[in-house]
């Protein structure tokens, strides 16, 4: 644990804008925040440089680690050194892909036991719901996952089976005597293609999981919701005819949260070329038209968290089928790159960084019960990271710290660039002597669960 450090930064985001501040950092928690020029004996200052602004460490919500069992798509080193590297310092682990999926409290065990020896940043972990425990998720709540996810349709896995209308209605009334959450992938399989070979062609692709698959779906979500008095999530909102609803069921009271992803708010259909599988994932990137419709679902509040959804694989499994769109592995690899992406297209429409922020801290934070995480405030954990935002990136999937070398975002030129990363006041990602992004130090992230508080 480093000695009392002073982050002094011309632009810091403190309380939800940016203004000079001195961030003093000990035993791994922020101790204060003081004017940028205070002057605080027995530390040792970290000067932001100029151009580059102090953020609080982001939070991921939504990151298939894939780890045990299908380490070959991703592992917890893997996946935590890509985090690190776009900033995030807390990420939360999805239920699948991994072997076991993380149905049983065995199963969360061996997953935290793989977990513990390799994270660079934090994990927390989420449970599944799926037909063969329902009634029994008591456990998996008593032993600290954040919540519980189910599909509405099939997950892409055999071993992850998806929940129909009974089974909807009865993991929604179990999570709400439990008061945890359920977060949902919301496709209703009646509307899907049956699945299978689709061509080359997006076009294809796109019609075969349409936004009317979304809405039914969701609208199944906040009926159970209402009915149970449970707390939901919607994960990886594309569709943005779905607002609606989504705004109409709060005013009524369902408590009810919802995310989108990166590459919905900057990729648009239109321009995924034929074969180019990196860009399929479920539910599907659409319409330039419907991407204007969830960044103003962001800017009015219906949208509470920006998150990666990173879904990697090999790479022969993402090109299966010489690109077919039926056939690939269905996935964005975007972990390291969410915050650049998105401020790249925010800055294009004129939205400020101090309103991108929240989505990628406090949002997600929320969305899984772990408060206290993504601000720069007294007795909060130090987990912060430097960011340039008018840094050049341009994206090299090759030179990404995931797994597979294939993203979607391979090429793009982004703007803002992540330059270091701390956890608990120690620098876990940033520049070697050469200039080049380098993790530091060996593993030091911890393992939360959300029967503790979250420890500096």
């Amino acid at each position: 644990m480093a000695a009392r450090q002073v982050f002094r930064a011309e632009r810091a985001y403190v309380d939800g804008a940016f203004r000079p501040a001195a961030v003093v950092v000990e035993a791994g928690r922020v101790a204060d925040v003081l004017a940028a020029g205070a002057i605080v004996a027995g530390s040792r200052d970290v000067p932001v440089p100029d151009g580059a602004v102090l953020l609080p460490g982001l939070v991921d919500s939504h990151v298939h680690v894939n780890d045990p069992g299908r380490s070959d798509w991703e592992g917890f080193g893997s996946a935590t050194a890509a985090a690190a590297a776009g900033g995030v310092t807390t990420l939360v682990d999805m239920p699948l892909n991994s072997l076991p999926p993380t149905t049983t409290v065995e199963a969360l065990r061996t997953k935290q036991t793989v977990a513990a020896p390799a994270a660079h940043v934090d994990v927390g972990f989420w449970g599944g719901a799926v037909p063969e425990n329902l009634g029994t998720l008591g456990g998996l709540h008593d032993a600290g996952v954040y919540g519980f996810k189910c599909f509405l349709a099939p997950s892409g896995v055999d071993e992850f089976g998806h929940l129909d209308a009974a089974g909807l209605d009865a993991a929604t009334a179990e999570v709400a005597r439990l008061g945890s959450r359920l977060i949902v992938h919301a496709e209703d399989p009646d509307l899907l293609h049956a699945g299978g070979a689709l061509g080359r062609g997006y076009d294809a692709f796109l019609r075969s999981r349409p936004p009317a698959s979304e809405a039914a779906a969701i609208q199944a979500v906040v009926d159970a919701a209402r009915r149970h008095g449970a707390r939901v999530h919607v994960l990886h909102l594309s569709d943005a005819g779905s607002l609606p609803v989504i705004r109409a069921a709060r005013a009524d009271g369902v408590d009810l949260t919802v995310e989108t992803c990166p590459h919905y708010l900057t990729i648009t259909a239109e321009e995924i070329p034929d074969g180019a599988s990196e860009f399929k994932c479920c539910p599907p990137i659409r319409e330039a038209a419907n991407r204007d419709l969830l960044w103003e679902g962001l800017l009015d509040g219906t949208i509470d968290a920006v998150v990666s959804d990173h879904s990697p694989s090999t790479v022969e499994r993402k090109r299966a089928g010489d690109g077919d769109f039926g056939l690939a592995w269905g996935g964005i690899s975007g972990l390291q790159v969410g915050l650049s992406a998105v401020w790249t297209e925010a800055s294009a429409r004129g939205v400020d960084l101090a309103a991108v922020l929240p989505w990628f801290t406090t949002g997600p934070a929320a969305v899984a019960g772990l408060d206290g995480l993504g601000r720069i405030e007294p007795g909060a954990p130090a987990h912060l990271a430097v960011f340039g935002p008018d840094d050049p990136f341009l994206v090299d999937a090759g030179a990404l710290l995931h797994r597979n070398p294939v993203s979607a975002y391979d090429g793009r030129a982004l703007r803002g660039r992540v330059r270091g990363t701390w956890l608990r006041g120690d620098q876990v990602y940033g520049a070697d002597d050469g200039g080049t992004g380098v993790v530091r130090g060996a593993p030091a992230g911890r393992l939360l669960t959300a029967r503790t508080e979250v420890a500096a």
